[in-house]
């Protein structure tokens, strides 16, 4: 690569939006350089619905472990189970479902460049210069060699939360509230060891806890990873310790002892972006445009759909020269889930204010209806409208909990 080369897009980040962005521009003919960061894992719990399977060509290889069921645990203890009635929760490590991705990027003709983004400069011409640094490249006396420059005629910024491409071209990107996740890689123990209160170890469940002595305001979690397991939480209250919240939630999960492989952490955004581009050449996806589902945390599933539009939007703008067309990705994103992002973002801000409101929230997943249409909303990401009277059950339910006719 030299400085002369010019690239239709340069991809920053390549994690699920970045790496899908870069798979598809390849795989239409399009000169894509894929830069990222070598060695970055992000903090996630890993899961993804079967639709993310079908819509995105993902085998089942990928998975490293299929959830049939989750248990939702409250400030006091209480214990719901969820089963998954004719489906899964699908679980990817992500140290190797991202590279994974990254792989299959380059064998759709994407270039593969290891580094980190600096800033975005501009040729006499106008066009957009991506400036990187790689650590891999010394001088003959074992210096840091002198930044890349890498120009292109559109930019993809997928570089995460605070996304540096955000900050230096988009309006109201460098302003984004985050919640900070923080999680640790355990070896996961046998199937059917006593986990205390917590009962045997289900290598097939996913583990939910709403307690404001682990979270404040969102939750934590225990998710299996066939032979590892990922325990986390998050929240946005500043003075929290993450570690210490982390380590109470092992140690009432039965999992103090279990072996620690890795710990992670790193911002998570609250909500999607106003503006995702420049309206010139540059487009932002993934957690840099802050499609993060707010209540669950959900973020894999809508970062692969995010970089799709985020590709699509960029192979408009080079056929027809109209950089307009970039404003498609988010258009296109809020008119497929921005409702249920609105709904997510209600339920967060209510029930997970207090532990007696998630002591009533947990309540709530006992019921079948609930569970049914919970599973049906994650796996297929629509809001089900099959059976409205389940809807009118639930409205009706939830108005007795809001109201305190019921006991949790």
């Amino acid at each position: 690569m030299t400085s002369s080369d010019t690239f239709d897009a340069v991809v920053v980040g390549g994690g699920p939006a970045g790496a899908t962005a870069a798979t598809d521009l390849a795989r239409a003919g399009h000169k894509v350089l894929l830069l990222d960061k070598a060695g970055r894992i992000k903090p996630c719990g890993g899961a993804i619905p079967p639709r993310a399977l079908r819509d995105f060509d993902l085998p089942e290889s990928v998975l490293c472990a299929r959830v049939t069921s989750a248990r939702m645990i409250s400030p006091a203890g209480a214990r719901v189970d969820m089963p998954i009635e004719g489906g899964f929760v699908g679980m990817v490590d992500r140290e190797h479902f991202d590279e994974w991705l990254r792989v299959r990027a380059a064998e759709a003709g994407a270039e593969r460049a290891a580094g980190t983004f600096t800033r975005l400069d501009r040729d006499d011409d106008g066009t957009a210069v991506v400036c990187w640094q790689s650590k891999q490249d010394l001088d003959d006396k074992g210096r840091e060699a002198p930044e890349q420059r890498t120009r292109a005629r559109f930019v993809i910024g997928a570089d995460g939360a605070r996304s540096q491409v955000g900050k230096q071209a988009v309006p109201g990107a460098d302003n984004v509230p985050c919640v900070y996740a923080y999680h640790e890689i355990i070896e996961a123990p046998a199937a059917g060891t006593d986990l205390g209160p917590n009962g045997p170890w289900d290598p097939n469940r996913c583990d939910v806890i709403y307690d404001g002595r682990i979270s404040p305001d969102f939750y934590g979690w225990v998710f299996p990873h066939g032979k590892n397991a990922s325990v986390g939480m998050g929240t946005f209250v500043k003075g929290t310790s993450l570690r210490d919240a982390t380590a109470r939630l092992r140690q009432d999960c039965g999992l103090t002892e279990a072996k620690t492989l890795r710990t992670e952490g790193a911002p998570i955004p609250l909500k999607p972006l106003k503006v995702w581009d420049n309206g010139r050449d540059v487009v932002l996806a993934g957690d840099a445009a802050g499609v993060v589902a707010p209540a669950s945390g959900e973020g894999i599933y809508y970062a692969l759909y995010g970089g799709r539009l985020a590709g699509e939007a960029v192979a408009e703008a080079l056929k027809t020269g109209d950089a307009g067309a970039l404003a498609l990705a988010r258009k296109r994103f809020m008119k497929a889930h921005g409702r249920v992002f609105w709904i997510l973002g209600i339920m967060q801000s209510f029930w997970y204010k207090s532990d007696p409101r998630r002591e009533r929230f947990v309540s709530m997943c006992r019921d079948k209806d609930v569970q049914n249409l919970t599973w049906q909303a994650y796996m297929n990401k629509e809001l089900v409208r099959a059976n409205p009277l389940a809807h009118v059950r639930i409205f009706l339910k939830d108005t007795a909990h809001l109201l305190g006719l019921v006991k949790p």
